[in-house]
């Protein structure tokens, strides 16, 4: 599963400080007991047997690098999904328990200050090499060094250090004592240190590995290419984790293949056209009206909606706090009026979307009306860093319903401006000293889920600079750099989000180039509460914290929000089967690379 995925508990209910586990749940206890054999939402039974082909969702057009944890290149898809793992992994169907993958228990310090983990002695590497305590330790060392991407160094930062205890034992000391922190420990991927070694006794640099084939324990290993187009994983036939049970019935497939195409339109003719088997749509004008045609009409491939729970993780847009122009928070509510959700998501997605309209939306972290005594009583201290209203309703969306009314809005979005400082005097907005109110944004005219916005942008006197998009990678530097006025912004999926709050948002990263504070948040208000939502010890205290923090968050208008869809949009080929039970908490391209397989041979015995 992706190393994104991996979610932090919180960790309550154990049975004592101190307990040795094979699993640890975030509130009471785990849904499988020690001995579990397989997790439901799998067939223990499934073959193993056929090929998966997908398509790169990224639609990167090609790819330079087999190393997903440095921060130059662009990296194959499905690396951290097949090659590599953790030392534990998640269930699909409890809200946040952790089960052993390389480790086969966990041992907690009696004040959490420490965890150790043991390594399951059946683990090996691609090579052969058993898996121990030394390439943990190498892992991790390189991981938080500069050879790796900064985001590893963030997210580890809690880690003190690791100790090696014996050959298939390691400790975790932290800087500080949390329940949580065992689980930032447990998300590690593990890989050899004999990966980048040279038959000559030379070896290349961790930085510099680029197309070396990675040493590492997952269940697949690369294939040779025919072009950039293609990565091919291949089934390990030695690989050591097939029989234990958090692998048992899933990983079925002998070969996966991603697929990359040059566009959004080129990869939806492929899937038409019957060149791969799997597809997530999120794109209701490709959904309704591109996936049609003879293999949908003959039932070869299939048009489904799978529900899911997954908690909505923030997406939208976003503008540069570095830029002076965005710094005030009253700017930016200003620019949010200017968005008219309801007739997008009318006119463009036939109304399949919900808004998102919190940071923790479809989950009980979500704020509602007004402020508990609990909230007050939290937000007490930063009163003085407060805008008043935070203590007041949670912020509403921005609405053209009746009563409301996009003129409504934009009345109110330029009484905004002005006491921001900007006045539209002449059919453009200027601040005290002429100089206009200016916006780059990417791409030209023709954006359907843009040109709205920008054509209102307009008629508030905002003067829009379009910038080219002919040059992908010279785009990806400019937002590594954080030279971008308006960008899109979407936080990854948690299930316990105070580490992904963290990475996005934590002051110390603001001006750390590549790190994943693209907006440029620096809030010490901010950064306390992230830390409290780690450290609470009930569902209640979590539940408070993070209304809380969902409220200043709101109200600071740093992202324009977006949408999410309360069910999976799937496309298939009808050779690929599932298990009857579906997971709670799940991506698309996660639950099929675990849990389906190829179905061929089923029917073929059947006849």
């Amino acid at each position: 599963m992706k190393l994104s995925a991996i979610l932090l508990a919180l960790g309550l209910g154990w049975a004592a400080p101190g307990w040795a586990a094979h699993a640890v749940a975030q509130f009471g206890e785990p849904k499988y007991p020690a001995n579990f054999s397989h997790f439901q939402y799998v067939n223990p039974d499934a073959p193993k047997t056929g090929t998966l082909n997908l398509s790169n969702v990224s639609q990167n057009s090609s790819y330079d690098k087999y190393n997903p944890f440095t921060l130059k290149g662009k990296t194959a898809p499905g690396l951290l999904e097949l090659v590599f793992e953790t030392l534990t992994v998640n269930s699909l169907d409890e809200t946040n328990t952790q089960y052993g993958l390389l480790a086969d228990d966990i041992q907690l310090a009696p004040d959490f200050s420490s965890a150790t983990f043991h390594i399951n002695l059946k683990a090996k590497f691609s090579n052969g090499d058993p898996v121990t305590a030394k390439e943990v330790k190498y892992s991790f060392e390189t991981l938080i060094s500069r050879k790796a991407s900064p985001k590893f160094k963030a997210y580890f930062s809690e880690i003190k250090q690791l100790v090696v205890v014996d050959e298939h034992t390691v400790r975790f000391e932290f800087t500080r004592k949390g329940r949580d922190l065992s689980f930032v420990a447990g998300s590690l991927p593990v890989f050899s240190p004999k990966w980048g070694n040279k038959g000559n006794g030379e070896k290349t640099p961790f930085e510099q590995l680029r197309l070396e084939q990675p040493i590492a324990s997952g269940a697949y290993l690369l294939e040779t290419a025919s072009s950039a187009q293609n990565v091919i994983y291949r089934r390990n036939p030695d690989y050591w984790g097939k029989d234990i049970p958090v692998r048992r019935g899933g990983l079925n497939f002998d070969k996966i293949v991603y697929k990359l195409y040059k566009d959004a339109d080129t990869q939806v003719a492929a899937m038409r056209a019957g060149d791969f088997d799997f597809f997530a749509e999120t794109r209701m004008r490709y959904w309704c009206c591109q996936f049609i045609g003879k293999r949908f009409d003959d039932g070869e491939l299939i048009k489904e909606l799978v529900v899911h729970h997954n908690f909505s993780a923030m997406n939208g847009y976003a503008f540069n706090l570095r830029r002076e122009r965005f710094s005030d928070p009253k700017v930016r509510q200003a620019l949010s009026l200017a968005y008219d959700w309801q007739w997008l998501n009318y006119k463009i997605f036939d109304d399949e979307f919900e808004r998102q309209d919190s940071y923790f939306a479809h989950t009980p972290l979500q704020a509602r009306g007004l402020p508990s005594e609990a909230e007050i009583k939290l937000l007490d201290p930063y009163r003085a860093e407060l805008d008043p209203a935070v203590l007041g309703p949670v912020v509403e969306q921005v609405s053209t319903k009746p009563p409301n009314s996009l003129r409504k809005n934009m009345a109110k979005a330029l009484e905004l401006f002005a006491q921001a400082g900007w006045h539209n005097t002449d059919g453009v907005l200027r601040n005290s000293k002429g100089e206009a109110f200016e916006i780059e944004v990417p791409g030209g005219r023709g954006n359907m889920l843009l040109d709205a916005f920008f054509l209102n942008l307009q008629k508030l006197g905002i003067v829009l600079k379009t910038r080219a998009t002919t040059d992908p990678a010279a785009d990806r530097v400019r937002m590594k750099n954080f030279d971008y006025d308006f960008a899109t912004i979407s936080f990854r999926e948690a299930r316990n989000p105070a580490a992904e709050l963290w990475r996005n948002l934590n002051s110390a990263d603001a001006d750390v180039p590549g790190s994943e504070n693209i907006i440029g948040v620096k809030s010490r208000v901010v950064d306390d509460l992230i830390k409290k939502l780690y450290e609470v010890n009930t569902q209640e205290e979590q539940e408070t914290v993070a209304h809380a923090l969902d409220r200043v968050l709101l109200h600071g208008y740093y992202v324009l929000p977006w949408r999410y869809l309360s069910h999976h949009y799937l496309i298939h080929n009808k050779r690929l089967q599932r298990p009857n039970v579906l997971p709670l908490y799940y991506g698309a391209y996660e639950w099929v690379i675990n849990t389906w397989w190829d179905g061929s041979g089923e029917k073929q015995a059947a006849k």
